[in-house]
C-alpha cells in the first residue's frame, strides 16, 4: 500500500535518530569507526561521537545546537525540486526544538514553496526537564502546522505500524507534489536525557510505570505474535545474531589507527592554498620527528 523511502531522498536526523543510518545500508564497522573517530571513519574523527553522518546513505549530520538541521532540510528539499528530483526529505526533531526560531521559519519556508519536505516531531513529554505543556499553549505540536499551510497528522508515537503508515502517506503526499507535512508522533522518554540528568527530580514514579506499560517494542512484538511471524524465541535468535554480529565489528574497528595527521587539512579547499601547503609540510616534518605519530 505504501512506498517506502526512496535511496534518493534525505534525512536530516535529530539526537536521536542514529539507527536511520544502519537502516539505510550504512555498515556497522562504518558506524563504529564514526563512534571511535578511527581511520575509517569517512568524517576522519572530526565529529562528536554521537554526529554519525554519511553522504552514502543521504543522512546529514545533525547539530547539538536544537533545530538548526529544519531550515537545512527546506533548503535541500528546494533544491532537489529545482533540480527536477523525486527526491523528499524527512526531517526529524524534539518537542523543545518546536520552540526555537529556525522551525519556525522552516515551517514559513516550506508552507510558502510548498517544500517536499516532512517532519517529524519526537513529542517524548520532555525537553530535558522541561515538560510539553510548558513548551507550549497550543493543544498539540501537529496543529502548528495549520498556521504555515502544511498538512498536520498526530500519531501515536509507540505503535510502530502507526508510525510507519503515517510517514509513508505524508512521504507519498509529498512526492506527488502535495506539499509539506508536520507530524507528531506522541512518545515518551523513559530512560534519563543525559548522564548528567536524573528524571526523579521533575516526574514521578507512577508516570513513568504507565508509559512502560505501552512499551513500542512489546507492543509490536505481541502484534508479530498475533499476526504468526513472531515469537520470544525468535526474538532471541535475533538478538543473539546481533550481538555476535557487533562483538564482531568491535573487534574488527578496535584494531583501527588513528586518522592521519595531515587529513586535517582535507576537504576544506578544491585546491589547497600555499599556506596550508606549507603548513602540511611542517606538521609531516614534526610529527615524523616524533615515535608517537610515526605510524599515523
Amino acid at each position: 500500500m505504501y512506498k517506502r523511502q526512496g535511496p534518493d531522498d534525505w534525512i536530516f536526523p535529530a539526537l536521536r535518530e542514529g539507527a536511520v543510518l544502519l537502516v539505510r545500508g550504512l555498515p556497522l564497522v562504518t558506524y563504529l569507526a564514526q563512534l571511535f573517530g578511527s581511520a575509517r571513519d569517512p568524517l576522519k574523527g572530526r565529529q562528536m561521537p554521537n554526529h554519525v553522518a554519511s553522504r552514502s546513505v543521504n543522512v546529514v549530520s545533525w547539530s547539538s545546537c536544537i533545530g538548526t538541521q529544519l531550515p537545512h532540510a527546506v533548503g535541500a528539499a528546494l533544491a532537489a525540486a529545482k533540480l527536477g528530483s523525486n527526491a523528499v526529505v524527512l526531517a526529524f526533531l524534539g518537542d523543545g526544538a518546536t520552540s526555537h526560531p529556525d522551525f519556525h521559519a522552516a515551517l514559513n519556508f516550506a508552507g510558502v514553496f510548498r517544500a517536499p519536505v516532512v517532519f517529524v516531531c519526537q513529542n517524548n513529554q520532555y525537553a530535558i526537564s522541561l515538560p510539553s505543556t510548558r513548551q507550549t499553549a497550543s493543544s498539540t505540536f501537529a496543529e502548528k502546522a495549520r498556521a504555515y499551510g502544511l498538512t498536520e497528522a498526530r500519531i501515536d508515537g509507540n505503535d510502530a505500524i502507526a508510525v510507519y503508515a503515517g510517514i509513508a502517506d505524508a512521504l507519498d503526499r509529498a512526492r506527488g507534489g502535495g506539499g509539506a507535512t508536520l507530524i507528531e508522533c506522541v512518545t515518551y522518554r523513559l530512560g534519563a536525557h543525559s548522564s548528567s540528568d536524573d528524571p526523579s527530580l521533575y516526574r514521578s514514579a507512577a508516570e513513568e510505570a504507565s508509559w512502560r506499560e505501552r512499551d513500542p517494542i512489546r507492543r509490536l512484538g505481541r502484534h508479530l505474535e498475533r499476526e504468526g511471524v513472531g515469537s520470544a524465541a525468535r526474538d532471541r535468535e535475533i538478538d543473539a545474531a546481533l550481538d555476535a554480529e557487533l562483538e564482531r565489528a568491535l573487534a574488527e574497528v578496535e584494531q583501527d589507527p588513528r586518522p592521519a595527521l595531515e587529513t586535517l587539512f582535507d576537504d576544506v579547499y578544491a585546491r589547497v592554498p600555499w599556506h596550508l601547503v606549507e603548513q602540511r609540510a611542517e606538521l609531516r616534518r614534526v610529527a615524523g620527528s616524533r615515535p608517537e605519530h610515526r605510524s599515523v
